[in-house]
């Protein structure tokens, strides 16, 4: 059953608004309904307005942010690249962030500087955005695009594992094993002011892609016979989601499968066009995100589950149900 995408993207964003707002009773503090409300609104005891405003809205605002520059990313990369299996970390930009935050605690920077790890991981993002930027206004067929995603991600998972392999002492090992697994746990609204505007800025970028990337998906022959300027439309494409995505990695660390499920979950309700799949993408990117944060709220022995391993969890089985039940028409 097909769903027109207009009334998908206000069914999407209805279900996001009652998901985040429900995600904000949720956690250790047991809080009344109506303090909560009253926090919101500035009006209740400093504890509570603490706890609402400082702990729960940041992680769930963050959680938005990352969920939809996950699902936007893994749909325009998708439809770019005309490749199912696409998504933010065939780029490299994803492992280049990580590389970023793992020197960073290596070097025991985020002792002296608090935001280090967060400056690092889009430095290294940054500096596999430019990359490439210089490839593609060089060659810009998109074989080259994925054999040089491939090649920066092989060279940072290589450098992160290095670095690991060198850690100076347990803990700095155990640091960068969490925080490379991913959580919105104790994020602030610091983090969404450093991270937000370079989320935004990606999303910005691509703002106008979709008509490209249907024109794209009939040839590039049919494409550039239509007007399309299809070095413009992948660079918009990479530096728009190598940016977003980069910065997500940089507050949330790496989280997977979300990019590389989410289109096709939407591409079953509302077809396979590329340029209708990036608005109702970035909305269940956020829905699935938030509610893998509700998840690993869950206590769990004496340790707490970690974003990354839900997402993995969630997503491995979910993508291999859609293989299955696609199969056939993904030839």
């Amino acid at each position: 059953m097909k769903i027109n995408p207009p009334r998908l993207i206000i069914l999407l964003s209805l279900l996001l608004l009652v998901i985040a707002f429900l995600s904000l009773f949720i956690g250790a503090a047991d809080i009344p309904a109506r303090d909560i409300l009253s926090a919101l609104f500035g009006t209740s005891d400093t504890a509570t307005e603490i706890i609402v405003l400082e702990l729960r809205l940041p992680r769930v605002l963050l959680g938005i942010l990352a969920g939809a520059s996950l699902g936007l990313s893994g749909a325009a990369l998708q439809g770019l690249l005309r490749n199912p299996l696409a998504d933010p970390g065939v780029i490299g930009v994803s492992a280049s962030a990580g590389l970023g935050a793992v020197i960073a605690i290596y070097f025991g920077l985020s002792s002296v500087f608090p935001l280090s790890i967060q400056i690092m991981s889009m430095t290294g993002a940054l500096l596999a955005t430019m990359i490439l930027s210089f490839i593609s206004s060089r060659d810009s067929s998109v074989l080259t695009l994925i054999l040089a995603g491939i090649g920066i991600s092989s060279l940072a998972t290589a450098a992160i594992a290095l670095t690991m392999n060198f850690s100076p002492n347990p803990m700095s090992l155990q640091d960068m094993i969490m925080w490379l697994l991913g959580s919105l746990e104790n994020r602030t609204m610091a983090d969404i002011t450093l991270a937000g505007p370079f989320i935004i800025g990606g999303w910005l970028i691509m703002a106008g892609v979709g008509q490209g990337l249907d024109a794209s998906s009939l040839g590039e022959d049919t494409a550039q016979t239509l007007g399309i300027n299809l070095k413009r439309l992948r660079m918009k494409v990479i530096v728009g989601s190598a940016i977003s995505v980069g910065a997500t990695v940089s507050v949330c660390g790496a989280i997977g499968f979300v990019g590389l499920v989410v289109p096709h979950m939407v591409r079953s309700l509302i077809g396979h066009a590329p340029g209708r799949l990036l608005v109702p993408s970035a909305l269940l990117g956020a829905i699935l995100l938030t509610i893998a944060d509700l998840i690993t709220r869950i206590p769990v022995g004496h340790g707490q589950l970690r974003l990354g391993v839900v997402t993995a969890f969630v997503g491995s089985p979910l993508f291999l149900y859609i293989i299955y039940k696609t199969r056939g028409t993904m030839r």
